[in-house]
């Protein structure tokens, strides 16, 4: 596989499921209904899908019950290292932003997070490669973002 193929995956990590890599495209699919990002987030260009219509259609793919707990924060990490951890109350109109022109996305690519009502200065993560789905009940308000600074040996091996 290529640094470039790998790059277009997104690992989707979902507390009590196992974890899966798919593609933006996938991803989309699964929403069903994508919209112009312009809709969600001002001067914005591209195409995005509902996180939450996602959510909802990947729970039920994956069997989830309907009356199990949702999480209580999403954790995004960018290809560059940035992480940010999102209260769940936050992302009711988050967008997940994966086409510009139909094609994938040039820059910054393959997925950029945004979150119009979020309360940090992290409206959107760029470069999202993974999607942990948490359920920490203690810190449920809290909302963080930074650069990792602490790396284990195989991923400073990585190429990224």
């Amino acid at each position: 596989m290529t640094e470039h193929a790998e790059t277009t995956r997104i690992t989707i990590a979902y507390f009590g499921q196992e974890t899966i890599s798919v593609t933006p495209e996938d991803m989309a699919a699964l929403a069903g209904r994508a919209f112009p990002l312009i809709e969600r987030v001002a001067g914005g260009a591209g195409e995005a899908f509902d996180f939450m219509e996602w959510l909802g259609a990947y729970r039920s793919q994956q069997g989830v019950a309907e009356d199990a707990p949702l999480p209580t924060h999403l954790k995004v990490e960018a290809f560059d290292t940035f992480e940010a951890v999102i209260p769940w109350e936050q992302l009711k109109d988050a967008a997940v932003q994966f086409a510009v022109d139909g094609a994938p996305l040039p820059k910054g690519g393959p997925v950029r997070l945004y979150v119009p009502h979020g309360s940090s200065e992290c409206l959107n993560v760029k470069s999202v490669i993974v999607f942990r789905l948490l359920l920490d009940e203690g810190n449920r308000d809290e909302a963080s973002y930074g650069f990792k600074s602490t790396f284990t040996p195989a991923e400073m091996r990585m190429k990224r």
